[in-house]
């Protein structure tokens, strides 16, 4: 007989999980929004297990907030916990692009510079839920690249802390990360400069930073 996997249970929570995760994120539910495992379980068609496995996860990822037999509601924007969150984030981008630029090969510069196009474009339409995407792809290739699954981890965990507020900000006229420095980056990809790599996306980063004084 073929060993019976457990993992319906686990796809379960992690769909939850996502699903919240990004409502959260995109302003579907607001900050401060009082959340509830029944009517989210229903609107999900789960049932209320994962949702309460998946609120656990989104509590230790610092977006929803859980006070024991009284309420579970998303957390406020916090520039001080944003701007934490960006520098951790940052540097582990950093860490990812010192090993990875001179690993990358050609087609992963490719790759790099098709986000980017794609990035672009959104930003002039004015579509933020393309222009984040583009500029996840781009720089999740020198995550995957550098291998350091520490890194990758810390970057997952922390990054959605940051799309809510870039999100907001886009949505008020504000501007995604350059497309410009994107250039620079990939350009010294392309030319293994490892120092120049990461000079641009510790910019990068800092352009970031600088959203979030101005929340």
């Amino acid at each position: 007989m073929e060993a019976i996997r457990p993992v319906g249970r686990t796809l379960l929570r992690d769909r939850a999980c996502e699903a919240i995760r990004d409502a959260i994120v995109s302003g579907e539910i607001e900050p401060g929004a009082v959340v509830r495992d029944i009517d989210l379980a229903e609107r999900l068609g789960l049932s209320r297990a994962p949702v309460r496995e998946a609120f656990a996860r989104l509590v230790d990822e610092g977006l929803l907030e859980s006070k024991p037999q009284s309420y579970t509601r998303v957390t406020p924007l916090v520039a001080s916990e944003v701007r934490d969150a960006a520098a951790v984030v940052g540097a582990m981008h950093e860490l990812a692009a010192r090993v990875a630029v001179t690993r990358l090969t050609l087609a992963d510069i490719a790759a790099m510079r098709t986000a980017n196009e794609r990035f672009a474009d959104a930003v002039v339409a004015g579509d933020v839920d393309a222009a984040l995407l583009a500029d996840d792809e781009l720089h999740d290739v020198l995550v995957r690249v550098g291998g350091n699954r520490a890194a990758a981890s810390t970057i997952a965990r922390y990054t959605p802390l940051i799309r809510r507020l870039e999100r907001r900000r886009f949505g008020e006229g504000g501007n995604c990360r350059s497309a410009g420095l994107h250039d620079q980056l990939i350009d010294a990809c392309e030319a293994e400069d490892v120092d120049e790599a990461v000079r641009v996306t510790a910019e990068i980063w800092r352009g970031l930073e600088e959203l979030v004084d101005l929340a």
